[in-house]
């Protein structure tokens, strides 16, 4: 596997990009599902992701991220929220030596998850009552880095699915509240548009820095970006002010 594919590594072929790939509609196939497969097919990431032997396109969102902002340290604890398939935890794992017994790595979803070497996976709905409790269980202590990719099921109307990953990211950051050690990292999907304040208001309280962030390997049409917030300032002096 490779240790960083950015964007300028993706593609291969000395430069040379490949002749972009036509499907005709097939019998029974909707015109949308020929679309996706045609994106799937003319895209990079989905190329590199093979070639690199991870899971998911998505891991070069992390890889980008991290790169850039360098949170991924060797040793370190990271919960991965919404991991399936589990491209996150491969580069986590990756960075932080946890295959090596260096750092510990947990990833959960609501979709199962095939083994991943140095992490520790498991099925699960974070949403659902007491999954937190169960989470921290796992954790036995403080992570320096929560990660969301949660995502909920499209239903086609921008509004409503907005408000369903602004909900999934919140939750994500009242857990990260939780569990981060000082200093510690919260990074989630989010989708740009409006009803973000709630959000911003909790992060820009409890870490030092903010920033919206799209990678290279977002795709261009899509409205994805990601929450970093770094610096997390520990919980005694929320509780200092009550």
């Amino acid at each position: 596997m490779a240790k960083s594919s950015g964007p300028s590594d993706v593609g291969g072929g000395g430069g040379k990009r490949g002749l972009k790939v036509k499907l005709k509609s097939a019998k029974g196939r909707r015109i949308s599902s020929t679309r996706w497969l045609e994106r799937q097919l003319n895209d990079p990431y989905v190329a590199a992701a093979r070639r690199d032997g991870y899971r998911a396109r998505a891991a070069y969102k992390l890889l980008e991220l991290d790169d850039k902002y360098h949170f991924l340290k060797k040793g370190i604890r990271v919960v991965d929220l919404g991991a399936a398939p589990g491209g996150w935890c491969q580069v986590a794992v990756a960075r932080t030596k946890a295959s090596m017994g260096k750092g510990k790595v947990i990833g959960i979803d609501i979709q199962e998850m095939e083994p991943i070497a140095g992490a520790t996976l498991r099925q699960l709905d974070f949403m659902e009552p007491g999954a937190d409790d169960v989470v921290k269980e796992m954790l036995g202590g403080e992570a320096d880095v929560v990660l969301s990719d949660m995502a909920a099921s499209a239903s086609g109307h921008r509004q409503t699915d907005h408000l369903k990953i602004m909900a999934l990211a919140e939750a994500g950051a009242y857990f990260a509240h939780d569990v981060l050690t000082s200093g510690g990292t919260y990074c989630a999907k989010v989708l740009q548009g409006g009803a973000e304040a709630d959000l911003l208001k909790l992060l820009k309280k409890d870490f030092k820095v903010v920033r919206h962030v799209k990678p290279e390997a977002s795709r261009s049409d899509s409205a994805e970006m990601y929450v970093l917030a770094t610096g997390f300032r520990g919980r005694d002096e929320d509780e200092a002010d009550e």
